[in-house]
């Protein structure tokens, strides 16, 4: 027989719940400020309900009505500089948070409601009715709450989706050498997504100061947890970590208080991230002012049940024992929070003079419509004090440099200048500079700032756009390929790419997302893909392709330099390449709105980037065209050289169009729409565009060739605009 040996893990799992010591050793104050708290927020989101049902909240109602001891608990001890971030149903913490942070010593309960506390309800209600007053300029809503200053770091309306980012906030708060900690809030839905278990590892090998609090509140929409997970003690998924984990009932605030004390006190002393689950229960559906009896997947009794543990009435109930309020006081404090809410509304509402005992939000508060995209990105101002060099036309002198060596030299000084430069990925601290090269001697060189992450895109994507969100850092993620992008797609384009954007425009979202192409290499259908055509249509990102080591200098330190997320794509077949680079001078800058014409002609204009502008310079000296190569080098709608792209087709009045990669995703279809729409007068004929096939490139050496563009594909393409033209074939 085999020995067996019972395994135990070494995190420690306990069950909190408190005792009536607990309640009588409470500070009077502590007790206060919770049933002052719970009333506000439950006032609050029952006016939410009662707008939604007159129609007057565009968009989804996710009331927290029921579950408001879980955050009020966990949140009433925190520090402005600690942070949290949520789900899309956050309105409670969002709330116990900001109330927190105006009222640091507490509230009164027979004065709840200050002017701070009113502005405060004021401004919330009015970002989830869209509003310009609101905390988000009334892009948010209800789902997108954000106060920076309070250090709400914005809820989220993708299930999981806000792990990453508190523990890129928390890497943060840890590198600035505070003792604050960040507490991410999700629900029994999200603790089977991979992002959040992701984020638990990653946290847990870096010691990170995060909680993940599990608000279980048994139901995602309408699926019982039990359709869900084999264990619905959705805690033990810190034993798979080794965080140490709590479970508590979250319909008593105190035993949540109780539970995140001890939590704080471990990550506060470097001790690493935390779990906390707290079991609440939403007494209305999903969404909307209707019980979930009303469609059928609970009952009424259930409902009658969890409702008798109200948060509410637990903690006036144990104030009342301990003679610290009466009746009278309970139904103040009920009243005062009423008050607050119908002093907030009437601020944002008047009577609809076109339908009789009804009301409207009063016009002169919804947002202009011309802000509708402002603030998707900065303006580059940021830019305006830094020296612009334009390597094709200076006349300084030049070295030697292979493409590869200038991507580790630029970065090399840039971090040697910069102590808020950060890089992550797989790999880029081993194989002296990665995979590629591309961070040769920067492990060596900045140790605690080269982060060798464990194979998990979303998390360390994340965790970038905390870092980059939190300020005071600015992170370079590296992903080895771009297909392992569309792993972390949640990350790169609902988080990062529209941060900025979603939480109303003054949020800078400064990183850098560096990825190579490698059609050609061998690497198949997974490894190979260009992503200029897929980020090039997504909001808030900035796109970087250059073709030349002296560019690329330029390029990436404007692109580390803007307050933007900035997609670099660099191509394997030039990382080898002999090239050369100004010599000594890592330091310029090529502004977006810079491409360069690298031959000029009158037959045709020739646009591309990347490897292939070598392979356009090919095959126009084998046609012997007249045609005008223009480099783009910027890729994005904001940062495309409109005017150097517009003066060429005015004088040629053909384009063809040259990339490397799969027709589907391409960058030359939107290219080609945008120049047809702006410069249709100037064309004699449709725009051409030279592209790889349909499908990915395969491993098969003859079949990748055969799915990909080079210098044979250019030439048949300007043969194909001479013949439009009625020129020599």
């Amino acid at each position: 027989m085999p020995q067996r040996r019972r395994l135990d893990t070494t995190a420690e799992w306990v069950e909190l719940t408190t005792t009536a010591a607990d309640w009588k050793k409470a500070e009077p104050a502590l007790l206060a400020t919770m049933l002052g708290q719970l009333h506000l927020i439950r006032a609050f989101e029952e006016r939410v309900l009662d707008l939604a049902g007159e129609g007057l909240v565009h968009g989804p109602a996710h009331s927290s009505i029921g579950q408001e001891g879980g955050a009020v608990g966990s949140i009433v001890a925190l520090r402005s500089s600690d942070a949290v971030n949520g789900s899309h149903r956050g309105h409670h913490q969002f709330l116990a948070k900001a109330l927190a942070h105006v009222a640091q010593s507490g509230l009164q309960l027979d004065a709840l409601v200050t002017s701070d506390i009113q502005t405060v309800l004021q401004k919330t209600l009015a970002e989830i009715l869209g509003l310009a007053q609101g905390y988000c300029r009334g892009r948010g809503g209800s789902m997108h709450l954000q106060w920076f200053e309070a250090g709400a770091l914005g809820t989220n309306a993708i299930v999981g989706g806000g792990a990453p980012m508190a523990t890129g906030n928390a890497w943060a708060q840890k590198r600035a050498g505070t003792t604050d900690l960040t507490i991410n809030y999700f629900g029994d839905g999200a603790a089977q997504i991979g992002s959040v278990l992701e984020s638990m590892n990653l946290a847990a090998a870096w010691k990170l100061p995060v909680c993940f609090f599990i608000e279980n509140n048994r139901y995602a929409v309408a699926t019982r947890i039990e359709e869900s997970v084999a264990d619905t003690r959705l805690s033990v998924r810190g034993q798979g970590f080794g965080i140490p984990s709590w479970r508590v009932d979250g319909m008593d605030p105190l035993a949540v208080h109780l539970a995140m004390e001890e939590a704080a006190a471990v990550m506060r002393s470097g001790g690493g991230p935390t779990i906390v689950e707290a079991e609440v229960y939403r007494f209305f559906h999903q969404n909307g002012p209707y019980p979930g009896s009303a469609f059928g997947y609970r009952t009424k009794e259930e409902e009658a049940e969890w409702k008798k543990r109200d948060p509410l009435d637990r903690v006036a109930r144990e104030m009342q024992k301990r003679g610290l309020i009466d009746e009278a006081g309970v139904e103040s404090v009920r009243a005062q929070a009423i008050a607050a809410m119908d002093a907030a509304t009437a601020e944002l509402l008047e009577a609809d003079p076109e339908k009789q005992g009804r009301r409207r939000i009063r016009p002169e508060l919804w947002p202009d419509p011309e802000f509708v995209d402002v603030g998707v990105r900065g303006d580059a101002s940021e830019l305006a004090s830094l020296r612009v060099l334009e390597p094709s036309v200076s006349d300084a002198a030049r070295e030697p440099m292979k493409f590869v060596d200038a991507v580790a030299g630029v970065m090399e000084r840039r971090m040697g200048e910069d102590e808020r430069i950060v890089i992550m990925g797989e790999d880029i601290h081993r194989l002296k500079g990665g995979t590629n090269g591309a961070t040769k001697g920067l492990a060596d060189s900045f140790p605690d700032r080269v982060l060798g992450t464990p194979i998990s895109e979303n998390a360390f994507m994340g965790l970038g756009g905390g870092l980059a969100l939190d300020g005071r850092y600015r992170p370079v993620v590296e992903f080895m390929y771009p297909d392992f992008m569309w792993v972390a797609a949640d990350q790169v384009f609902n988080q990062v790419g529209k941060a900025r954007h979603m939480f109303g425009g003054d949020n800078p979202v400064p990183l850098v997302l560096r990825t190579k192409v490698a059609m050609g290499s061998g690497y198949g259908s997974q490894h190979l893909m260009d992503p200029a055509g897929v980020f090039a249509t997504s909001p808030g990102w900035r796109i970087v392709a250059p073709s030349s080591a002296a560019d690329y200098v330029g390029l990436m330190n404007a692109a580390l330099a803007l307050q933007d997320p900035v997609l670099v794509i660099e191509h394997v077949d030039l990382y080898n390449e002999k090239d050369e680079v100004i010599a000594g001078d890592f330091d310029y800058i090529i502004p977006p709105g810079t491409a360069a014409v690298r031959r000029e002609g009158s037959e045709m204009t020739v646009i591309s980037y990347l490897s292939m502008v070598r392979h356009c310079a090919e095959a126009i000296e084998q046609t012997g065209a007249d045609a005008e190569l223009i480099d783009l080098r910027w890729l994005d709608r904001a940062s495309l050289d409109w005017e150097t792209i517009e003066r060429s087709v005015k004088k040629t009045n053909a384009v063809l169009i040259v990339e490397q990669g799969a027709r589907g995703t391409s960058y030359g279809a939107w290219l080609a729409d945008e120049i047809q729409r702006r410069l249709f007068d100037w064309l004699d004929q449709p725009v051409q565009r030279v592209t790889g096939a349909e499908s990915s490139p395969s491993i098969s050496r003859i079949l990748e060739r055969a799915a990909i563009a080079r210098t044979e594909e250019v030439v048949e393409g300007i043969e194909t605009v001479r013949r439009n033209a009625g020129g020599a074939a």
